[in-house]
Protein backbone atom coordinates (compact mmCIF):
# COMPACT_ATOMS: atom_id res chain seq x y z
CA UNK A 1 0.00 0.00 0.00
CA UNK A 2 2.72 2.35 1.09
CA UNK A 3 4.59 1.35 -2.42
CA UNK A 4 1.67 2.25 -4.47
CA UNK A 5 1.22 5.58 -2.97
CA UNK A 6 4.54 6.49 -3.80
CA UNK A 7 4.82 5.68 -7.29
CA UNK A 8 1.00 7.63 -8.20
CA UNK A 9 2.83 10.66 -8.15
CA UNK A 10 5.06 10.09 -11.48
CA UNK A 11 2.48 8.00 -12.90
CA UNK A 12 0.03 11.56 -13.15
CA UNK A 13 3.51 13.66 -14.50
CA UNK A 14 3.75 10.86 -16.97
CA UNK A 15 0.20 11.38 -18.33
CA UNK A 16 0.23 14.74 -17.90
CA UNK A 17 3.43 14.98 -20.24
CA UNK A 18 1.69 12.69 -23.20
CA UNK A 19 -1.32 14.85 -22.57
CA UNK A 20 0.87 18.18 -23.35
CA UNK A 21 2.87 16.60 -25.90
CA UNK A 22 -0.56 15.08 -27.75
CA UNK A 23 -1.81 18.77 -27.40
CA UNK A 24 1.29 20.45 -28.48
CA UNK A 25 1.72 18.17 -31.96
CA UNK A 26 -2.38 19.14 -32.16
CA UNK A 27 -1.63 22.62 -32.28
CA UNK A 28 1.12 22.07 -34.65
CA UNK A 29 -0.34 20.13 -36.78
CA UNK A 30 -3.73 22.82 -36.70
CA UNK A 31 -1.54 25.67 -37.21
CA UNK A 32 -0.03 23.30 -40.42
CA UNK A 33 -3.39 22.24 -41.96
CA UNK A 34 -3.97 26.67 -40.82
CA UNK A 35 -1.24 28.04 -42.85
CA UNK A 36 -1.08 24.95 -45.83
CA UNK A 37 -4.38 24.32 -46.34
CA UNK A 38 -6.96 26.99 -44.56
CA UNK A 39 -7.90 29.85 -46.32
CA UNK A 40 -7.87 31.29 -42.71
CA UNK A 41 -6.76 35.73 -42.09
CA UNK A 42 -2.87 34.28 -42.00
CA UNK A 43 -3.31 31.07 -43.48
CA UNK A 44 -2.28 29.51 -46.96
CA UNK A 45 -3.53 31.93 -49.38
CA UNK A 46 -2.14 34.94 -46.66
CA UNK A 47 1.27 33.28 -47.39
CA UNK A 48 0.96 32.77 -50.79
CA UNK A 49 0.58 36.46 -51.38
CA UNK A 50 3.31 37.56 -48.97
CA UNK A 51 5.93 35.34 -50.48
CA UNK A 52 4.59 36.30 -54.22
CA UNK A 53 4.97 39.96 -53.08
CA UNK A 54 8.46 39.25 -52.40
CA UNK A 55 9.52 36.85 -55.35
CA UNK A 56 6.82 37.12 -58.02
CA UNK A 57 6.75 39.91 -61.20
CA UNK A 58 5.02 40.78 -63.85
CA UNK A 59 7.34 41.77 -67.20
CA UNK A 60 6.26 43.68 -69.90
CA UNK A 61 6.59 41.73 -73.19
CA UNK A 62 7.60 44.19 -75.80
CA UNK A 63 6.10 44.23 -79.22
CA UNK A 64 7.69 44.17 -82.71
CA UNK A 65 6.70 46.78 -84.73
CA UNK A 66 5.00 46.60 -88.06
CA UNK A 67 6.49 46.77 -91.06
CA UNK A 68 7.18 49.30 -93.33
CA UNK A 69 8.10 48.02 -97.40
CA UNK A 70 7.78 49.98 -100.27
CA UNK A 71 5.10 48.41 -102.91
CA UNK A 72 7.56 45.34 -104.43
CA UNK A 73 8.04 44.49 -100.63
CA UNK A 74 11.29 45.73 -100.32
CA UNK A 75 11.77 46.66 -96.45
CA UNK A 76 11.64 50.33 -95.20
CA UNK A 77 11.89 49.70 -91.53
CA UNK A 78 11.94 46.92 -89.80
CA UNK A 79 12.75 46.03 -85.61
CA UNK A 80 15.49 43.97 -85.06
CA UNK A 81 15.96 42.73 -81.12
CA UNK A 82 18.44 44.23 -78.78
CA UNK A 83 19.52 44.81 -75.24
CA UNK A 84 18.82 47.43 -72.80
CA UNK A 85 21.55 47.98 -69.61
CA UNK A 86 19.33 49.16 -66.54
CA UNK A 87 20.79 49.24 -63.30
CA UNK A 88 19.09 49.78 -59.42
CA UNK A 89 21.63 52.48 -58.04
CA UNK A 90 21.11 51.74 -54.59
CA UNK A 91 22.88 48.28 -55.03
CA UNK A 92 25.08 49.25 -57.92
CA UNK A 93 26.54 52.28 -55.66
CA UNK A 94 28.22 50.01 -53.50
CA UNK A 95 29.48 48.12 -55.58
CA UNK A 96 34.00 47.85 -56.37
CA UNK A 97 33.78 47.10 -59.63
CA UNK A 98 32.27 50.69 -60.87
CA UNK A 99 35.72 50.81 -63.28
CA UNK A 100 35.03 47.56 -64.75
CA UNK A 101 32.07 47.88 -65.42
CA UNK A 102 32.26 51.36 -67.36
CA UNK A 103 35.49 50.24 -69.21
CA UNK A 104 32.75 47.50 -70.51
CA UNK A 105 29.87 50.75 -71.38
CA UNK A 106 32.77 52.26 -73.10
CA UNK A 107 31.38 55.13 -70.31
CA UNK A 108 33.99 57.40 -68.75
CA UNK A 109 34.43 56.48 -65.09
CA UNK A 110 33.32 59.87 -63.91
CA UNK A 111 30.29 60.21 -66.04
CA UNK A 112 28.93 57.05 -64.50
CA UNK A 113 29.34 57.88 -60.97
CA UNK A 114 27.99 61.24 -61.67
CA UNK A 115 24.64 59.34 -63.27
CA UNK A 116 24.50 57.38 -60.12
CA UNK A 117 24.33 60.43 -57.59
CA UNK A 118 21.92 61.57 -59.90
CA UNK A 119 19.75 58.85 -59.63
CA UNK A 120 20.90 57.64 -56.09
CA UNK A 121 17.52 57.91 -54.61
CA UNK A 122 15.51 55.73 -57.69
CA UNK A 123 15.65 51.84 -58.18
CA UNK A 124 15.98 51.72 -62.00
CA UNK A 125 18.02 53.41 -64.36
CA UNK A 126 19.17 53.43 -68.14
CA UNK A 127 22.85 52.56 -67.96
CA UNK A 128 22.92 52.21 -71.98
CA UNK A 129 19.88 51.77 -74.91
CA UNK A 130 19.57 49.38 -77.27
CA UNK A 131 22.81 47.23 -77.25
CA UNK A 132 23.43 44.34 -79.66
CA UNK A 133 22.45 41.31 -78.03
CA UNK A 134 25.93 39.37 -77.87
CA UNK A 135 27.29 42.90 -76.94
CA UNK A 136 24.61 43.11 -74.06
CA UNK A 137 25.28 39.42 -72.61
CA UNK A 138 29.00 39.97 -72.52
CA UNK A 139 28.34 42.36 -69.93
CA UNK A 140 25.92 40.67 -68.18
CA UNK A 141 27.44 37.73 -68.16
CA UNK A 142 30.13 39.38 -65.44
CA UNK A 143 27.47 39.88 -63.09
CA UNK A 144 27.77 43.05 -62.05
CA UNK A 145 25.94 43.60 -58.82
CA UNK A 146 22.72 45.28 -59.71
CA UNK A 147 23.00 45.17 -63.35
CA UNK A 148 20.47 43.94 -65.60
CA UNK A 149 19.65 43.77 -69.11
CA UNK A 150 15.86 44.44 -70.76
CA UNK A 151 14.88 42.95 -74.13
CA UNK A 152 13.95 45.56 -76.25
CA UNK A 153 13.36 46.64 -80.22
CA UNK A 154 15.04 49.37 -82.00
CA UNK A 155 14.31 50.26 -85.69
CA UNK A 156 16.33 49.66 -88.87
CA UNK A 157 16.34 51.31 -92.06
CA UNK A 158 17.51 49.01 -94.55
CA UNK A 159 17.19 52.29 -97.46
CA UNK A 160 18.87 54.84 -95.36
CA UNK A 161 19.02 58.12 -96.53
CA UNK A 162 17.15 57.78 -99.73
CA UNK A 163 14.32 57.26 -98.24
CA UNK A 164 14.51 58.90 -94.39
CA UNK A 165 12.29 61.90 -94.73
CA UNK A 166 9.89 59.87 -95.96
CA UNK A 167 9.50 57.15 -93.90
CA UNK A 168 10.81 58.86 -90.94
CA UNK A 169 12.01 57.60 -87.59
CA UNK A 170 11.06 56.72 -84.12
CA UNK A 171 12.67 57.59 -80.55
CA UNK A 172 14.46 55.10 -78.14
CA UNK A 173 11.31 54.16 -76.79
CA UNK A 174 9.97 52.78 -80.35
CA UNK A 175 6.95 55.17 -80.90
CA UNK A 176 7.25 56.98 -84.15
CA UNK A 177 8.16 60.48 -84.47
CA UNK A 178 8.80 61.81 -87.81
CA UNK A 179 7.55 60.92 -91.37
CA UNK A 180 4.75 57.93 -91.89
CA UNK A 181 6.21 56.44 -88.31
CA UNK A 182 4.31 59.01 -86.55
CA UNK A 183 1.40 59.49 -89.19
CA UNK A 184 0.78 55.55 -88.85
CA UNK A 185 2.10 55.17 -85.93
CA UNK A 186 -1.06 53.63 -83.94
CA UNK A 187 -1.20 51.41 -87.29
CA UNK A 188 2.48 50.01 -86.66
CA UNK A 189 2.88 49.95 -83.37
CA UNK A 190 1.91 46.89 -81.31
CA UNK A 191 0.41 45.79 -77.84
CA UNK A 192 3.00 44.46 -75.44
CA UNK A 193 2.36 41.66 -73.80
CA UNK A 194 2.47 40.60 -69.81
CA UNK A 195 4.64 38.00 -68.22
CA UNK A 196 5.12 36.27 -64.37
CA UNK A 197 8.54 35.28 -63.47
CA UNK A 198 10.15 34.46 -59.96
CA UNK A 199 13.37 36.15 -58.76
CA UNK A 200 15.64 35.58 -56.23
CA UNK A 201 17.77 37.80 -53.95
CA UNK A 202 19.61 39.75 -56.54
CA UNK A 203 16.80 40.04 -58.68
CA UNK A 204 17.48 38.04 -61.43
CA UNK A 205 14.54 35.92 -62.99
CA UNK A 206 15.40 32.35 -62.04
CA UNK A 207 12.18 30.71 -63.88
CA UNK A 208 9.22 31.91 -65.73
CA UNK A 209 5.77 31.25 -64.20
CA UNK A 210 3.76 32.04 -67.56
CA UNK A 211 2.11 34.77 -70.18
CA UNK A 212 -0.45 36.50 -68.82
CA UNK A 213 -1.26 38.63 -71.95
CA UNK A 214 0.50 37.27 -75.46
CA UNK A 215 2.11 40.80 -77.29
CA UNK A 216 0.17 41.34 -80.58
CA UNK A 217 2.91 43.06 -83.12
CA UNK A 218 1.90 46.04 -84.73
CA UNK A 219 0.41 46.12 -88.52
CA UNK A 220 2.48 45.96 -91.54
CA UNK A 221 2.48 49.12 -94.04
CA UNK A 222 2.94 49.28 -97.50
CA UNK A 223 4.07 51.94 -99.11
CA UNK A 224 3.53 53.16 -103.02
CA UNK A 225 7.32 54.11 -103.70
CA UNK A 226 9.41 52.20 -105.71
CA UNK A 227 12.67 52.08 -103.96
CA UNK A 228 14.73 51.27 -107.62
CA UNK A 229 13.20 55.00 -108.79
CA UNK A 230 13.50 56.54 -105.14
CA UNK A 231 17.45 55.38 -105.27
CA UNK A 232 17.85 56.87 -109.01
CA UNK A 233 15.95 60.32 -108.11
CA UNK A 234 18.32 60.57 -105.06
CA UNK A 235 21.01 59.86 -107.21
CA UNK A 236 20.35 62.34 -109.64
CA UNK A 237 19.05 65.53 -107.68
CA UNK A 238 22.24 64.52 -105.16
CA UNK A 239 24.36 65.37 -108.41
CA UNK A 240 22.54 68.47 -109.59
CA UNK A 241 22.62 69.85 -105.84
CA UNK A 242 26.12 69.43 -106.22
CA UNK A 243 26.78 70.51 -109.44
CA UNK A 244 24.39 73.43 -109.16
CA UNK A 245 25.73 74.65 -105.77
CA UNK A 246 21.94 75.48 -104.29
CA UNK A 247 21.35 74.93 -101.08
CA UNK A 248 18.49 72.11 -101.68
CA UNK A 249 16.35 70.10 -104.00
CA UNK A 250 12.94 67.86 -104.56
CA UNK A 251 11.93 65.66 -106.48
CA UNK A 252 8.32 63.80 -106.82
CA UNK A 253 7.24 61.21 -108.99
CA UNK A 254 3.28 60.08 -109.46
CA UNK A 255 1.57 57.85 -110.56
CA UNK A 256 -0.66 59.21 -114.19
CA UNK A 257 -3.77 57.88 -113.43
CA UNK A 258 -3.76 56.67 -109.62
CA UNK A 259 -1.88 59.34 -108.12
CA UNK A 260 0.29 57.48 -106.11
CA UNK A 261 3.60 58.38 -105.04
CA UNK A 262 6.01 56.85 -106.98
CA UNK A 263 8.85 58.16 -105.60
CA UNK A 264 9.48 61.46 -102.93
CA UNK A 265 13.54 62.48 -102.49
CA UNK A 266 15.20 65.76 -101.03
CA UNK A 267 18.42 66.93 -100.23
CA UNK A 268 19.77 67.65 -97.83
CA UNK A 269 19.66 64.40 -96.52
CA UNK A 270 20.17 62.16 -93.23
CA UNK A 271 20.79 58.96 -91.87
CA UNK A 272 17.80 57.58 -89.66
CA UNK A 273 19.95 54.44 -88.77
CA UNK A 274 22.86 57.24 -87.24
CA UNK A 275 21.59 60.54 -85.68
CA UNK A 276 24.94 62.30 -85.19
CA UNK A 277 24.77 65.92 -86.51
CA UNK A 278 21.18 65.48 -87.96
CA UNK A 279 19.30 68.95 -88.44
CA UNK A 280 15.77 70.13 -88.61
CA UNK A 281 16.95 71.14 -91.86
CA UNK A 282 17.87 67.77 -93.66
CA UNK A 283 14.78 66.02 -91.82
CA UNK A 284 12.07 68.22 -93.67
CA UNK A 285 10.39 66.71 -96.09
CA UNK A 286 10.29 69.72 -98.44
CA UNK A 287 8.08 67.85 -100.82
CA UNK A 288 4.95 67.59 -98.77
CA UNK A 289 6.16 70.91 -96.33
CA UNK A 290 7.61 73.49 -97.52
CA UNK A 291 5.74 75.48 -100.95
CA UNK A 292 6.99 77.96 -103.15
CA UNK A 293 6.27 80.28 -105.51
CA UNK A 294 5.44 77.94 -108.90
CA UNK A 295 6.34 80.85 -111.52
CA UNK A 296 5.87 80.09 -114.93
CA UNK A 297 4.56 75.97 -114.51
CA UNK A 298 1.30 77.00 -113.19
CA UNK A 299 0.60 79.23 -116.78
CA UNK A 300 -0.49 75.83 -118.09
CA UNK A 301 -3.52 76.12 -115.45
CA UNK A 302 -3.77 80.33 -116.31
CA UNK A 303 -3.95 78.69 -120.44
CA UNK A 304 -7.04 76.16 -118.79
CA UNK A 305 -8.50 78.75 -117.89
CA UNK A 306 -8.26 81.04 -121.30
CA UNK A 307 -9.56 77.66 -123.22
CA UNK A 308 -12.52 77.69 -120.49
CA UNK A 309 -13.35 81.15 -121.45
CA UNK A 310 -14.02 80.21 -124.82
CA UNK A 311 -12.23 83.55 -126.57
CA UNK A 312 -8.85 81.98 -126.47
CA UNK A 313 -7.81 78.67 -128.57
CA UNK A 314 -4.13 77.44 -128.77
CA UNK A 315 -3.79 78.80 -132.04
CA UNK A 316 -5.34 81.97 -131.27
CA UNK A 317 -3.13 84.99 -131.73
CA UNK A 318 -1.17 87.30 -129.66
CA UNK A 319 0.73 90.45 -130.42
CA UNK A 320 3.65 90.61 -127.71
CA UNK A 321 5.33 93.40 -129.31
CA UNK A 322 7.33 95.64 -128.38
CA UNK A 323 8.66 93.15 -125.88
CA UNK A 324 7.37 94.18 -122.79
CA UNK A 325 4.03 95.54 -121.16
CA UNK A 326 3.44 98.23 -118.27
CA UNK A 327 0.87 97.33 -116.03
CA UNK A 328 0.88 100.37 -113.28
CA UNK A 329 4.10 101.12 -111.68
CA UNK A 330 5.60 97.70 -112.77
CA UNK A 331 7.18 96.70 -116.07
CA UNK A 332 6.58 92.80 -117.64
CA UNK A 333 9.54 92.08 -120.10
CA UNK A 334 9.99 88.88 -122.11
CA UNK A 335 13.80 88.13 -123.27
CA UNK A 336 13.50 89.34 -126.41
CA UNK A 337 10.05 90.87 -128.78
CA UNK A 338 8.61 87.52 -129.94
CA UNK A 339 5.94 89.98 -132.05
CA UNK A 340 3.19 87.92 -133.26
CA UNK A 341 2.78 84.63 -131.84
CA UNK A 342 0.20 81.72 -130.98
CA UNK A 343 -1.59 80.80 -127.42
CA UNK A 344 0.68 77.64 -127.65
CA UNK A 345 3.85 79.56 -128.29
CA UNK A 346 3.17 82.01 -125.56
CA UNK A 347 3.34 78.80 -123.39
CA UNK A 348 6.33 77.58 -125.48
CA UNK A 349 8.49 80.78 -124.85
CA UNK A 350 6.93 81.02 -121.25
CA UNK A 351 6.11 84.64 -122.57
CA UNK A 352 5.34 87.30 -120.14
CA UNK A 353 3.92 89.29 -121.82
CA UNK A 354 1.50 87.16 -123.16
CA UNK A 355 0.34 85.74 -119.82
CA UNK A 356 -0.10 88.94 -118.86
CA UNK A 357 -2.19 90.61 -121.81
CA UNK A 358 -4.19 87.20 -121.48
CA UNK A 359 -4.75 87.86 -117.92
CA UNK A 360 -5.89 91.32 -118.27
CA UNK A 361 -8.79 89.96 -120.69
CA UNK A 362 -9.77 87.34 -118.44
CA UNK A 363 -9.53 89.26 -115.42
CA UNK A 364 -8.35 87.38 -112.01
CA UNK A 365 -11.40 85.33 -110.63
CA UNK A 366 -11.53 82.42 -113.39
CA UNK A 367 -7.71 82.03 -113.40
CA UNK A 368 -8.11 81.81 -109.48
CA UNK A 369 -10.58 79.71 -109.76
CA UNK A 370 -8.80 77.32 -111.88
CA UNK A 371 -6.09 77.27 -109.52
CA UNK A 372 -8.25 76.36 -106.51
CA UNK A 373 -9.70 73.37 -109.20
CA UNK A 374 -6.64 71.93 -109.36
CA UNK A 375 -5.19 71.83 -105.66
CA UNK A 376 -3.66 74.85 -104.75
CA UNK A 377 -3.77 76.50 -101.53
CA UNK A 378 -5.65 73.20 -100.40
CA UNK A 379 -3.73 70.44 -98.16
CA UNK A 380 -3.11 67.45 -100.63
CA UNK A 381 -4.73 65.13 -97.76
CA UNK A 382 -1.77 62.26 -97.35
CA UNK A 383 -1.75 62.31 -93.35
CA UNK A 384 1.61 63.21 -93.72
CA UNK A 385 3.17 65.38 -90.20
CA UNK A 386 3.52 69.10 -91.48
CA UNK A 387 1.45 68.80 -95.00
CA UNK A 388 1.49 72.37 -96.02
CA UNK A 389 -1.66 73.41 -97.65
CA UNK A 390 0.16 75.89 -100.03
CA UNK A 391 -0.96 79.54 -100.55
CA UNK A 392 -4.10 81.20 -102.97
CA UNK A 393 -4.46 84.16 -101.11
CA UNK A 394 -8.49 85.23 -102.17
CA UNK A 395 -7.88 89.03 -101.27
CA UNK A 396 -11.18 91.53 -101.18
CA UNK A 397 -9.24 93.58 -103.29
CA UNK A 398 -6.81 93.34 -106.05
CA UNK A 399 -4.67 95.52 -107.85
CA UNK A 400 -3.55 94.99 -111.29
CA UNK A 401 -0.21 93.68 -110.74
CA UNK A 402 -1.76 90.92 -108.12
CA UNK A 403 -3.79 89.97 -110.66
CA UNK A 404 -0.93 89.51 -113.59
CA UNK A 405 1.21 87.87 -110.67
CA UNK A 406 -1.40 85.55 -109.95
CA UNK A 407 -1.36 84.43 -113.39
CA UNK A 408 2.22 83.38 -113.61
CA UNK A 409 2.82 81.96 -110.51
CA UNK A 410 3.98 85.25 -108.26
CA UNK A 411 2.08 85.68 -104.49
CA UNK A 412 0.92 81.98 -104.58
CA UNK A 413 2.62 79.33 -102.96
CA UNK A 414 2.50 75.31 -103.97
CA UNK A 415 4.53 72.38 -102.53
CA UNK A 416 5.82 70.63 -105.45
CA UNK A 417 3.70 67.62 -104.20
CA UNK A 418 0.41 69.90 -105.41
CA UNK A 419 2.19 71.14 -108.20
CA UNK A 420 2.74 67.40 -109.15
CA UNK A 421 -1.39 66.47 -108.23
CA UNK A 422 -1.75 69.21 -110.36
CA UNK A 423 -0.26 68.31 -113.62
CA UNK A 424 -1.81 64.57 -112.96
CA UNK A 425 -5.00 66.39 -114.14
CA UNK A 426 -3.61 66.68 -117.28
CA UNK A 427 -2.29 63.42 -117.47
CA UNK A 428 -5.40 61.68 -116.65
CA UNK A 429 -7.32 63.15 -118.69
CA UNK A 430 -8.96 65.90 -116.73
CA UNK A 431 -9.60 63.92 -113.58
CA UNK A 432 -8.41 64.94 -110.31
CA UNK A 433 -7.30 61.87 -108.17
CA UNK A 434 -6.47 62.30 -104.76
CA UNK A 435 -2.75 61.78 -103.54
CA UNK A 436 -1.91 58.92 -102.19
CA UNK A 437 1.76 57.30 -99.93
CA UNK A 438 0.27 53.71 -99.64
CA UNK A 439 0.06 51.27 -102.58
CA UNK A 440 -3.56 50.89 -103.53
CA UNK A 441 -4.95 48.12 -103.61
CA UNK A 442 -8.56 46.56 -105.58
CA UNK A 443 -10.72 49.46 -106.46
CA UNK A 444 -8.90 52.70 -107.27
CA UNK A 445 -10.85 55.78 -105.44
CA UNK A 446 -12.86 57.56 -107.92
CA UNK A 447 -11.44 61.11 -108.70
CA UNK A 448 -13.45 64.10 -109.81
CA UNK A 449 -13.57 65.88 -113.11
CA UNK A 450 -11.82 69.55 -112.85
CA UNK A 451 -11.64 70.01 -116.69
CA UNK A 452 -12.85 68.46 -119.95
CA UNK A 453 -10.79 65.77 -121.98
CA UNK A 454 -10.73 68.07 -124.59
CA UNK A 455 -9.00 70.77 -123.23
CA UNK A 456 -6.40 68.69 -120.89
CA UNK A 457 -5.44 67.20 -124.49
CA UNK A 458 -4.78 70.54 -125.64
CA UNK A 459 -2.98 71.57 -122.83
CA UNK A 460 -0.70 68.11 -123.09
CA UNK A 461 0.03 69.10 -127.09
CA UNK A 462 1.59 72.61 -125.21
CA UNK A 463 3.01 70.64 -122.67
CA UNK A 464 5.20 68.80 -125.54
CA UNK A 465 6.19 71.58 -127.50
CA UNK A 466 7.64 73.06 -124.88
CA UNK A 467 9.91 70.28 -124.46
CA UNK A 468 10.87 71.07 -128.72
CA UNK A 469 12.73 72.79 -130.96
CA UNK A 470 11.14 76.23 -130.08
CA UNK A 471 10.49 75.60 -126.34
CA UNK A 472 12.31 76.48 -123.35
CA UNK A 473 12.75 73.04 -122.05
CA UNK A 474 14.91 71.25 -124.65
CA UNK A 475 17.00 69.26 -121.97
CA UNK A 476 13.85 68.06 -120.08
CA UNK A 477 13.59 65.36 -123.35
CA UNK A 478 14.07 61.83 -123.19
CA UNK A 479 15.56 59.34 -126.03
CA UNK A 480 12.51 57.32 -127.32
CA UNK A 481 10.03 59.24 -125.66
CA UNK A 482 7.60 62.42 -126.71
CA UNK A 483 7.60 64.17 -123.29
CA UNK A 484 6.15 67.37 -121.76
CA UNK A 485 6.19 69.69 -119.59
CA UNK A 486 6.72 73.59 -118.29
CA UNK A 487 9.81 75.09 -116.81
CA UNK A 488 10.15 77.87 -114.18
CA UNK A 489 12.67 80.05 -112.80
CA UNK A 490 11.36 82.47 -109.65
CA UNK A 491 12.98 85.08 -107.87
CA UNK A 492 13.59 84.09 -104.08
CA UNK A 493 11.71 86.41 -101.48
CA UNK A 494 13.81 88.60 -99.30
CA UNK A 495 12.82 88.45 -95.74
CA UNK A 496 13.40 91.95 -95.94
CA UNK A 497 10.88 92.49 -98.64
CA UNK A 498 10.64 92.43 -102.20
CA UNK A 499 12.89 89.98 -104.05
CA UNK A 500 16.29 89.18 -104.65
CA UNK A 501 18.10 90.00 -107.77
CA UNK A 502 21.01 86.93 -107.81
CA UNK A 503 18.79 84.10 -106.27
CA UNK A 504 16.62 81.79 -107.78
CA UNK A 505 14.02 78.48 -107.67
CA UNK A 506 14.68 76.33 -110.53
CA UNK A 507 11.24 74.56 -111.31
CA UNK A 508 9.97 71.87 -113.94
CA UNK A 509 6.88 70.12 -114.20
CA UNK A 510 6.61 67.57 -116.49
CA UNK A 511 4.13 64.12 -118.11
CA UNK A 512 6.03 61.44 -119.76
CA UNK A 513 4.95 59.72 -121.95
CA UNK A 514 3.19 63.07 -123.33
CA UNK A 515 0.76 60.51 -125.58
CA UNK A 516 0.07 58.20 -123.20
CA UNK A 517 1.17 59.53 -120.04
CA UNK A 518 2.36 56.98 -116.93
CA UNK A 519 4.52 59.12 -115.00
CA UNK A 520 4.26 62.84 -113.43
CA UNK A 521 7.37 63.92 -111.72
CA UNK A 522 8.34 67.84 -110.34
CA UNK A 523 11.61 68.92 -109.85
CA UNK A 524 13.01 71.95 -107.55
CA UNK A 525 16.06 73.32 -107.15
CA UNK A 526 16.57 75.78 -104.67
CA UNK A 527 19.05 78.70 -104.85
CA UNK A 528 21.02 77.52 -107.44
CA UNK A 529 24.48 79.25 -108.00
CA UNK A 530 26.34 80.02 -110.87
CA UNK A 531 24.77 81.63 -114.46
CA UNK A 532 23.05 78.73 -115.13
CA UNK A 533 20.29 78.78 -112.91
CA UNK A 534 17.12 78.54 -114.71
CA UNK A 535 14.64 75.78 -114.75
CA UNK A 536 15.37 74.85 -118.15
CA UNK A 537 18.99 75.09 -117.48
CA UNK A 538 19.14 73.68 -114.11
CA UNK A 539 16.02 71.13 -113.64
CA UNK A 540 14.94 69.88 -116.96
CA UNK A 541 18.20 67.79 -116.86
CA UNK A 542 16.84 66.21 -113.46
CA UNK A 543 13.42 65.76 -114.64
CA UNK A 544 15.24 63.76 -118.18
CA UNK A 545 17.00 61.68 -116.51
CA UNK A 546 14.43 60.27 -113.76
CA UNK A 547 12.06 60.20 -116.15
CA UNK A 548 13.79 57.67 -118.18
CA UNK A 549 14.79 55.32 -115.50
CA UNK A 550 11.17 55.73 -114.58
CA UNK A 551 9.76 54.62 -117.99
CA UNK A 552 12.44 51.92 -117.60
CA UNK A 553 12.01 50.80 -114.59
CA UNK A 554 7.90 50.32 -115.49
CA UNK A 555 8.53 48.90 -119.04
CA UNK A 556 6.96 51.54 -121.03
CA UNK A 557 8.62 50.56 -124.46
CA UNK A 558 9.59 53.51 -126.23
CA UNK A 559 7.74 55.44 -129.53
CA UNK A 560 10.86 56.87 -131.15
CA UNK A 561 14.16 56.62 -132.52
CA UNK A 562 16.75 58.19 -129.81
CA UNK A 563 17.77 60.77 -132.24
CA UNK A 564 15.15 63.66 -130.68
CA UNK A 565 17.62 63.90 -127.72
CA UNK A 566 18.17 67.16 -127.00
CA UNK A 567 21.40 69.38 -127.83
CA UNK A 568 23.32 69.91 -124.84
CA UNK A 569 22.47 73.61 -124.81
CA UNK A 570 19.16 73.28 -125.50
CA UNK A 571 17.15 75.44 -123.54
CA UNK A 572 20.19 76.49 -121.47
CA UNK A 573 19.73 80.31 -121.86
CA UNK A 574 15.27 80.57 -121.34
CA UNK A 575 14.31 82.09 -119.25
CA UNK A 576 11.11 80.39 -118.38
Amino acid sequence: MTRERRQSPSTWRFYLVIVALCSFLALLVGRVLSLQILNTERGRQFLQEQGAMRSVRIAEIPAYRGVIADRRGEPLAVSTPVVSIWANPAKLRKSTRLPELAQALNMPLAELRDKLERYADRQFMYLQRHRVPAEAREILERRFQGVYGEREYRRFYPAGEVAAQLVGFTNLDDRGIAGVELAYNDWLQGVPGKKKYIKDLHGEMVRDIGVLQPARPGKDLTLSIDLRLQYLQHRELQRAVTASGAASGTVVTLDAHTAEVLAMVNYPVYNPNSRKGMSSDSMRNRAITDYYEPGSTVKTLTLVAALESGRYSTQTIIDTSPGYVRVGPKMYPDPRNYGEITVSRVIEKSSQVGVTKMALDLGHEPIWEVFQRFGIGQPPGTGFPGESAGRLPNRPRWYATDKVSLAFGYGIGATPLQLASAYSVFANGGVWQPVSLLALEGEKPRGKRVVSPAIAARVLEVLHAVTGEHGTAGRARVPGYPVGGKTGTVRKMNPDGGYFDDRYIALFAGVAPSDRPRVVTVVVINDPKGKAYSGGAVAAPVFSAVTKGALRLLNVPPTQMPAVAAAPGAGAGAPG
